[in-house]
């Protein structure tokens, strides 16, 4: 499954701006999941060589003095000219090659070497990407080549071990298949400068799929279950490919991770800080039974092992599972502030206890099923900024058919939130703080290859596919052909409507991928014929021709008017960063009893 690899994931090869924020295109990969590259396989001894310098790495960076043997010619001009090259990269050098050294400690362990890279895979569980088939298709790669990570988080209930069921509850529970209690994408922006936290209350109701089991078993698709169910349906690929027919995002990779698995990360972090405004017992009461046991004072604290999972299972004490949500943003964001002032991406002992750890407490999609794969993820995180990482809970309103126990999204707030992830639009307004993007060298423009010139519309077959039904609205009638008409007046003569239609959430104008820059061209053209931009225009191997599909983001006019979204341009209600949390008067305690 290529697109699922984090190698070579996001970033094209080459791009300098990757390379500039301390981590290098040539160590942790570019553009492979994408479409921006092919990618080369990891080698069955283990992770490829670091690159030597001067050798086929400089050349592809356009290293001066470097012929095509990847030795620089012995003249005094060439010499200076790699001296003056060295000097002006030392900085950037000693990033890489620190980097590459922390890789190789990591994956190979100086004195065990590849035995223990062997035993730290085999402690991988890992499981397939997806349950079923969402029709949703990766994001574009911008002009840099570059394209959004979002990866589905979940937190399961299962109760299968005795390890569990001492820190879960119910023995009656063992037998029963795990829920997914907690769910939440991250969003990686493209750049790679923000990312978000997106949280659905686990008992909210949604559309979903017919998935797939890992046992075979095929579980029919429904409207009326919430959406914790998914995990009992076909494990955590059938989460994953619900979430993609809901937000019309593409998911690359799931993480999943249990009661042990939370207690024994927070152990290995040393502890995470969270607030509480007033002390909190979050305990059984004659009115409601339950509670995780969460007994904390006043103030800011940090919690570890069991305490954890505590916080994170606090519902009643913080009045509702949107208030959890909004506990668990701020755990979260407590553990990744954590990681940055021990410096864990780059303090090998650090990477060493959370690799062991992390192996053993996390089941991941087959996407990132070795440690090289897990390594590369974390380092395309590890450049984020604690103050451009939002914490977003969906709205929602009681579900009619059972108001007490259930929810629905807010219709119209949770479209705004898909929107912006899939036009990749950051959803906080700290943007203006990041680092300027750079402009490609003169030389790599020198060399970029040129764009070929799109065919003639009138010898263009244009299949219109009417998909305006994607928001579980009913399709608009008659739509692809009134597209199909329009496409004609442009001079795409051979255009028309399919019979059958589509459903999706945005439009989307499909080429061959085999037809490679010639077919992406001649996309292009429809696309600015009818005024969709150009991030509509994707490949897709299954297509046999170009195949525009009117989405549920176009349901009226003859020429597209995009949606506008601006940076943290929330709906009301969404934003659920919090400093301390409020507890719920029941619930409050005096630090003495």
């Amino acid at each position: 499954m290529g697109q699922n690899s984090v190698r070579r994931e996001g970033t094209q090869s080459g791009v300098p701006h990757a390379r500039d924020r301390g981590w290098d295109d040539d160590l942790h990969g570019a553009g492979e999941a994408t479409g921006a590259g092919g990618g080369t396989p990891e080698p069955a001894g283990g992770p490829e060589p670091a690159p030597v310098p001067g050798g086929r790495a400089a050349r592809r960076r356009g290293t001066p003095g470097a012929d095509d043997s990847g030795t620089a010619p012995a003249t005094a001009g060439g010499r200076a000219a790699a001296r003056k090259q060295a000097k002006k990269a030392g900085k950037r050098k000693v990033l890489r090659w620190t980097a590459i050294g922390v890789a190789v400690l990591v994956l190979g362990t100086a004195g065990v070497g590849y035995a223990y890279y062997e035993h730290l895979n085999s402690n991988i569980r890992s499981g397939g990407r997806a349950g079923g088939s969402s029709g949703v298709q990766k994001a574009a790669p911008n002009a840099l080549g570059d394209t959004p990570l979002n990866i589905l988080l979940i937190g399961s209930d299962d109760r299968s071990s005795e390890a569990n069921i001492a820190l879960g509850g119910s023995r009656k529970d063992k037998d029963r298949p795990p829920l997914a209690d907690v769910q939440m994408l991250l969003h990686v922006s493209a750049d790679r400068q923000n990312a978000s936290l997106i949280s659905i209350p686990r008992d909210t109701v949604v559309k979903i799929p017919e998935c797939k089991g890992e046992d075979g078993t095929v579980y029919p698709a429904t409207t009326d279950r919430p959406i914790n169910e998914t995990l009992t349906r076909g494990g955590a690929g059938c989460t994953l490919t619900t979430w993609e027919t809901l937000t019309g995002v593409y998911v690359d990779h799931w993480i999943m991770v249990d009661f042990a698995g939370v207690v024994s990360m927070a152990d290995e972090v040393g502890g995470v800080p969270v607030c509480v405004k007033t002390g909190v017992h979050d305990k059984s009461t004659a009115k409601v039974k339950g509670g995780s046991g969460l007994k904390l004072p006043e103030g800011t604290h940090e919690v570890k092992g069991e305490q954890a999972l505590q916080w994170l299972r606090t519902r009643h004490a913080f009045g509702s599972d949107q208030n959890r949500a909004k506990a668990q943003h701020m755990y979260l964001n407590g553990m990744m502030k954590k990681l940055q002032q021990q410096n864990a991406w780059t303090d090998t002992g650090r990477l060493m206890g959370l690799a062991e750890t992390g192996t053993k407490a996390l089941k991941v999609s087959d996407g990132l099923d070795t440690v090289a794969k897990l390594f590369d993820l974390g380092m395309q995180l590890k450049n984020v900024r604690v103050d451009r990482l939002s914490t977003v809970t969906i709205p929602t309103d009681p579900y009619p058919p059972n108001p007490d126990a259930w929810l629905q999204p807010r219709a119209a707030a949770a479209e705004k939130i898909w929107g912006m992830l899939r036009d990749d639009v950051a959803l906080d307004k700290n943007g203006d703080k990041s680092p300027a993007k750079p402009k490609p060298s003169a030389s790599a423009s020198a060399s970029a290859k040129p764009k070929p010139t799109a065919a003639a519309p009138a010898t263009l077959a244009v299949t219109v596919v009417n998909g305006t039904d994607g928001n579980d609205e009913p399709a608009v009638e008659g739509r692809a052909k009134k597209i199909a008409t329009a496409l004609q007046g442009k001079g795409f003569t051979q255009a028309d409507s399919a019979k059958e239609g589509k459903p999706s959430k945005g439009t989307v104008v499909a080429y061959p991928k085999a037809a490679g820059d010639q077919g992406r061209a001649d996309a292009e053209s429809v696309a600015k014929a009818l005024g969709l931009p150009l991030s509509t225009v994707r490949a897709d191997a299954s297509a046999e021709g170009i195949t525009l599909v009117v989405g549920a983001d176009w349901r009226e006019g003859d020429t597209y008017k995009r949606p506008t979204a601006t940076a943290g341009d929330l709906p009301e209600g969404a934003d659920d960063k919090a400093e301390c949390m409020d507890v719920y008067s029941v619930y409050r305690w005096d630090g003495k009893s």
